[in-house]
């Protein structure tokens, strides 16, 4: 894989823009800027994900892992009492690669003590209108759950079988693999109906996800049980993930080694945990909420653009 040139140097300037409107911001509410290292001996376990390894001599023959998120090593600051935080660090996931993806990218990530799931939705809103003030958009704002989006779009709502889902997709000419997993099926159908038909001039809020879907975040109580996680939309790109942070060290363990089971199955790599993330959520860790944000796909959809290539100064791009 070779890197070249990509984004104009006017969109350089927007870029450097953009990153001063959002450090004004956190400076304005004041959430402390912090650094965290790249590099971790342990790898993400998130079946969606694959980090990619790099070796140090200096620091013994054990492969090391570059992060996918500074998440870990900022929850391990929220629990040493940091307050709150906020980083901007590029970010490394292997087998991304397409018009929305680049295996090394630039991730926006900050942590709330306090907050909540929709306290930490009306921030991320707050700053996306303030980052994208100069595109020229009128940005309006939806809020939707998860299961009322899918039953809009596709006719069945997340509680529906396996089977159900398959077949409403196949009404709508959506080719849909054998053996996919329920969670698969619901991923499919949000990839390829779902998001499609959000509002192109809207920033569209998706919460409550499936407690299957729940990664990182908290359950909430209620029946049928979900995720205290969102996710942002702006004209069909994921923009943001964020959670209402889980704080149990017993459960985040559990979680982390059914995916870790999950990998091995599969014939996939299956990385040590983070056994200093794990502890310091054993120490305490705040209650808080945080989210990711993707800050080239914020900036192609500032300059209107197609592709993150064209908010970036230079892309990955296959060889040969």
């Amino acid at each position: 894989m070779s890197y070249t040139r990509a984004g104009s140097i006017e969109a350089l300037r927007t870029r450097a823009r953009l990153l001063a409107r959002i450090r004004a911001f956190f400076a304005a509410r004041g959430v402390l800027e912090v650094e965290t290292p790249a590099l971790s001996p342990a790898g993400v376990s998130d079946l969606a994900l694959d980090s990619i390894t790099a070796t140090a001599r200096s620091l013994g023959p054990t492969p090391l892992y570059l992060h996918t998120s500074p998440e870990y090593a900022m929850k391990r600051l929220l629990a040493g009492g940091s307050g709150d935080i906020y980083q901007i660090c590029r970010v490394f996931r292997d087998d991304e690669l397409g018009r929305w993806h680049q295996p090394e990218f630039t991730l926006l990530e900050w942590y709330r003590i306090g907050f909540d799931d929709a306290q930490l939705m009306d921030e991320v809103e707050a700053l996306l209108r303030d980052a994208l003030a100069d595109g020229g958009t009128s940005w309006r704002s939806e809020r939707i759950g998860y299961s009322d989006a899918l039953a809009r779009s596709l006719g069945v709502d997340a509680g529906a079988s396996a089977a159900s889902v398959a077949a409403s997709l196949a009404e709508r000419g959506v080719y849909v693999p054998r053996g996919l997993t329920h969670d698969a099926l619901l991923d499919l159908a949000f990839a390829s109906i779902v998001v499609p038909s959000f509002a192109a001039d809207a920033l569209t809020f998706v919460c409550d996800y499936p407690a299957s879907q729940a990664a990182l975040a908290r359950i909430k109580p209620g029946v049928p049980a979900v995720a205290a996680r969102f996710e942002v939309f702006a004209r069909g790109i994921e923009l943001a993930n964020g959670f209402h942070e889980l704080t149990d060290a017993a459960e985040q363990r559990r979680r982390f080694e059914k995916e870790i089971d999950a990998r091995r199955r599969l014939g996939r790599h299956a990385p040590p945990l983070d056994e200093a993330f794990l502890d310091a959520l054993a120490h305490g860790l705040p209650d808080c909420a945080g989210v990711a944000v993707g800050v080239d796909r914020l900036v192609a959809l500032a300059l209107g653009a197609e592709s993150v290539a064209a908010a970036m100064a230079f892309v990955h791009r296959p060889r040969g």
